[in-house]
């Protein structure tokens, strides 16, 4: 074992969300132009040994919580060989995965066996057609299948579905989840519209606050507050008459940066510290140049003791990162 990773304000690190790829097959509006974007070549992307090398060392200073996302997780060819990689480090307590759910049903059966333990799968509209306004595809039975396939592996909890809230278009879908949260097994929760759209076109006004969202609920369900788990990001609701809860995320009306114990590993191996990082610590090259792990070590520390304290997001100079959600990975 290691020291246990901490940052410069005193938060143990706790949780490594690592990014396999770039890419992804949906062209959702609040990430991704309808053309797209330029990918990284396969060369640039690290390979699964890599990251299951970075993902050892990171657990053994106390990174136990590890969650593979994109793009998309599911494009990158054989992902389970990854998932049983990084299942079999001693130090590695949960494995998760975010996806749109688009290539669950293929594949949910080979992640499991692999050492799959949860999923959350990203689902904006229950609406066939405003599913296809926001994401550009026609797609919506196939990622109902998927967590239709999940839900039959009893290996696979909690199925957390995600919404991202847009003002003028998830008011009218509110109710829709609050329905299906109660009818199905699934954990819904509403996440704040965040900047890291590649178009660059969010403003406060897109956002529609986990406030207003609760308003929408409880004008037909009363709700039961169950708090936020510390490290946590949702604010958890039970429905009053035991059926189902919905969560919200509210980074942008409700910061949670206070207890953060994340760190980001993109795609080609960039150390981030936070969502909102305007600076990245390359891993890639060290690891190709042959670093040990007491050296890698050394570099991830020196990172994360400068993590941020805050995202300032709504904050006078607030910086949009570069890099858009695809390229860091959610």
């Amino acid at each position: 074992m290691r020291e246990p990773l901490q940052d410069g304000h005193g938060r143990p690190i706790g949780d490594v969300r690592i990014s396999v790829t770039d890419r992804c097959n949906f062209r959702c509006q609040y990430c991704m132009p309808a053309e797209g974007l330029p990918w990284l070549q396969r060369e640039a992307l690290l390979s699964y040994e890599e990251i299951a090398r970075v993902v050892g060392v990171l657990s053994e200073m106390g990174v136990h919580d590890v969650r593979l996302t994109g793009g998309e997780p599911l494009v990158r060819k054989e992902l389970w060989k990854l998932v049983a990689a990084i299942d079999a480090l001693p130090d590695v307590h949960d494995l998760s995965l975010t996806t749109n759910g688009y290539l669950l049903e293929a594949q949910v059966e080979q992640l499991v066996a692999a050492g799959l333990r949860r999923v959350n799968v990203s689902l904006d509209a229950l609406a066939a057609d405003r599913f296809f306004q926001l994401t550009r595809r026609d797609a919506l039975h196939r990622v109902m299948a998927g967590l239709q396939a999940a839900q039959r592996h009893p290996e696979l909890r909690p199925i957390k579905v995600n919404a991202v809230a847009l003002r003028g278009f998830t008011e009218d879908e509110v109710l829709r989840f609050a329905a299906f949260a109660r009818e199905q097994p699934y954990e819904v929760r509403f996440i704040e519209f965040m900047p890291l759209d590649a178009d660059r076109e969010w403003t406060a006004e897109k956002v529609l606050p986990s406030a207003e969202i609760k308003a929408i609920i409880e004008t037909e369900y009363a709700l039961v507050p169950l708090g936020r788990q510390r490290h946590g990001t949702a604010r958890r609701y039970a429905f009053a008459d035991g059926k189902g809860e919905i969560g919200f995320i509210s980074p942008v009306s409700e910061p949670f940066c206070g207890d953060c114990n994340r760190i980001r590993l993109t795609a080609e191996g960039m150390l981030r510290t936070c969502l909102f990082s305007v600076h990245e610590t390359d891993l890639r090259a060290p690891l190709r140049a042959g670093a040990t792990d007491d050296e890698l070590e050394e570099i991830v520390r020196d990172a994360v003791w400068r993590k941020e304290l805050k995202h300032h997001v709504g904050e006078p100079g607030f910086r949009q990162p570069a890099r858009s959600m695809s390229r860091i990975g959610g």
